[in-house]
């Protein structure tokens, strides 16, 4: 039986979740038709501009995303904080970037006086549009059922673009976090797509590495704010830099099979981490085939199986031996 979507995504256990959404139908609908010759590779452009803009309304924070010719990855990050800071107005103003919202809501935002017996279904309609502002759901529902319009429209036909409702991933920890992201910015080397991650298309990695040369950061991802410390800012507990050198070294050891490069270097970021070379690269190699469900350590696994009443433990041995 398919797992509800709420015992999925918590944040009472992480803020952090890997999502991942396929093409429906045989042809390669966000690349080249090897069957036709027709080309579709301006759709990754489409779903590349879609979660960005997506990511300025939401309270949702993209940590990496690869789009691919028939499936996309996502590392998102749910922001809790900022949502409950939002004014109505603010919540309001985000909710009509998306939809109409209802004639009340907009009759706010016009500043119209509002009867006195309306204020309580105004004050219940913020508290339901807040909640789906940071709300994985309704943020991949809104950047999916947009494209599949677009695609339908071009093709001239209806039905189903995406492969039936994503699938998501809780990551529970720093080990967790950095391998999937990892795992996600090489997906075009380790398909051939690209030589290097910083010459990939449609992919976070080429954004961040873009930017690093000016020395700044993409203001539409999630920045890399460094190792974890006393009230540190929000962001990705890692060095951007080391992360950029660590996903640079990996990929030329997927390209070239050796593992030279990384056993050589010893990034920081695996000494920090305590994550052997040899599993590192089996990570970033296998890591939608090693896991299925929620990944991090044993208590953090230990913790979301118990929180969600999970009968069957997965992923722990598998955890344990590649993640430490």
């Amino acid at each position: 039986m398919t797992t509800a979507r709420k015992k999925l995504i918590s944040l009472v256990d992480t803020p952090y979740y890997h999502c991942i959404s396929r093409c429906v139908r045989r042809a390669f609908l966000c690349g080249d038709d090897r069957l036709t010759g027709k080309s579709f590779e301006h759709r990754r452009g489409w779903i590349e501009d879609k979660l960005l803009s997506l990511s300025q309304v939401f309270a949702i924070d993209v940590c990496a995303y690869a789009v691919m010719s028939n499936h996309s990855h996502l590392v998102l990050f749910i922001d809790e904080l900022s949502a409950e800071s939002w004014s109505t107005e603010e919540v309001l103003q985000r909710w009509h970037k998306i939809f109409k919202g209802t004639f009340l809501t907009q009759q706010y935002c016009r500043g119209e006086l509002i009867a006195e017996y309306l204020l309580p279904t105004l004050k219940n309609t913020v508290a339901c549009y807040r909640s789906r502002l940071m709300d994985i759901s309704w943020f991949m529902r809104v950047l999916n059922e947009r494209i599949a319009r677009q695609a339908n429209q071009e093709d001239n036909c209806t039905g189903r673009f995406w492969e039936g409702r994503f699938k998501s991933q809780a990551l529970l920890d720093e080990s967790a976090i950095l391998a999937c992201m990892a795992y996600v910015d090489l997906n075009p080397v380790r398909a051939g797509m690209a030589d290097t991650p910083e010459s990939s298309l449609y992919t976070s990695v080429k954004k961040r590495a873009i930017e690093a040369i000016k020395g700044k950061q993409p203001k539409n991802l999630m920045p890399f704010v460094g190792d974890p410390k006393a009230n540190m800012p929000k962001g990705l507990p890692f060095e951007l830099t080391d992360y950029l050198q660590l996903v640079k070294l990996t990929g030329r050891c997927i390209k070239e099979s050796k593992k030279d490069y990384i056993v050589q270097s010893k990034p920081k970021l695996l000494r920090r981490l305590r994550i052997n070379t040899d599993n590192w690269l089996t990570l970033t190699k296998d890591f939608r085939r090693l896991f299925h469900g929620a990944i991090g350590n044993r208590d953090s696994l230990t913790a979301y199986y118990e929180h969600h009443e999970f009968k069957r433990r997965q992923n722990i041995t598998c955890c344990e031996k590649l993640l430490a």
